[in-house]
């Protein structure tokens, strides 16, 4: 089990240069050390300052990136971990693991996958960018992403305490229904030839043996300290490309946030055409976490009678969230594939949202 630095030559399908850690002359990323400073700056601002910058803007953005940064922490910390473990993980096992892509039983294992998995979407985003990086086809990443992010189970209590059972359940499986489909969707279209395929993905050797195979690997792996250093630098690495999109989008929320009441979304936005519009708008633009948005979504359900509305809000976030189509750009290279995930998502949600606000 190779680290990322013990092949002689660079893979062409590699990510950036500036990005790898195995780069001698890697440049300054300027982008993300200019959010970490604004992020860092604003938590620390909020914490020692929080009395003389309260009912200000200011007050309200470094409230913001306060909030945010201590809703994000664990999902971005398990995130590098679960980096490094697949980082250590063959290829082939990955594929094993979830399946061949391109066949309904590999975009269910995807989707299931998913649905246990208890991250927010900040840390799935993470898991979701390696396992492409391991071969995962493009169907099953999105099955993956549109699954996962706050169906955690810690989520899925205080939607189960907001709104009570029945219509929990109803958006688990609802949400699980578009992922699949989006999944499909987009396996057929690679296979068309309208998206490309991922370059990392390779058919398992037909010899292949997962049980005899695993047991002979890790028999074979040393589990130093060098091993170990090896794989946690490697870890950090790799996490940093989504980290600064993550940072990112904290200080997009703490400014739009210290300009813009998301509590009003309530009061606003009804069981209408327009209501909904403007719902799935406001959840595109105002980037919230997992946790974050349950609240919103269960007020918008019970308060403005709207639960197609608090559906769209909820899947908006795993969806159409900004700080996904730009990790998406950064990994596969191609904005085509980064935009077809809210082009292929959107219009399910839409009107599966559409349908639960005729309900009686």
């Amino acid at each position: 089990m190779p680290s990322c630095c013990s092949h002689p030559t660079p893979d062409p399908q590699a990510q950036d240069p500036a990005d790898s850690c195995c780069s001698p002359h890697r440049k300054i990323d300027w982008f993300f050390w200019s959010c970490l400073t604004v992020v860092v700056g604003s938590y620390l601002g909020h914490l020692f300052f929080h009395e003389p910058l309260l009912d200000s803007r200011l007050g309200a953005f470094t409230h913001g990136a306060f909030e945010m940064m201590n809703k994000m922490w664990w999902g971005i910390l398990f995130g590098i971990v679960a980096i490094g473990l697949i980082g250590m993980i063959p290829r082939e096992f990955i594929t094993a693991i979830l399946g061949p892509g391109g066949r309904f039983s590999g975009i269910l294992r995807a989707c299931g996958a998913g649905l246990l998995l208890d991250l927010c979407n900040h840390g799935i985003l993470m898991v979701g960018m390696k396992l492409y990086e391991r071969g995962a086809s493009l169907g099953q990443i999105f099955a993956f992403l549109i699954a996962s992010p706050w169906n955690s189970i810690s989520t899925t209590l205080i939607l189960i305490a907001l709104i009570g059972l029945k219509w929990t359940l109803i958006i688990i499986a609802l949400s699980a229904v578009i992922g699949i489909a989006t999944g499909l969707l987009a396996d057929f279209l690679v296979r068309s030839g309208t998206l490309p395929p991922n370059p990392h993905q390779k058919d398992l050797p037909a010899s292949f043996r997962f049980w005899p195979e695993a047991k002979r690997q890790f028999s074979a792996a040393r589990f130093d300290r060098r091993f170990l250093w090896q794989h946690i630098k490697r870890a950090f690495a790799e996490s940093r490309m989504i980290i600064r999109w993550i940072l990112f989008g904290a200080v997009l929320v703490a400014l739009l946030r210290a300009l813009f009441d998301p509590s009003a979304f309530s009061h606003w936005f009804g069981p209408t055409i327009a209501g909904l519009a403007l719902t799935f708008l406001a959840a595109t633009i105002i980037e919230v976490c997992s946790e974050g948005s349950s609240p919103l979504a269960a007020d918008l359900l019970t308060r403005a009678n709207a639960p197609g509305n608090g559906f769209a809000f909820l899947m908006a976030g795993a969806a159409t969230d900004y700080t996904e189509i730009l990790a998406l750009r950064q990994t596969t290279k191609s904005w085509k594939l980064a935009l077809a995930l809210p082009l292929l998502t959107s219009p399910q949600i839409l009107f599966i949202a559409w349908l639960l606000n005729q309900a009686p």
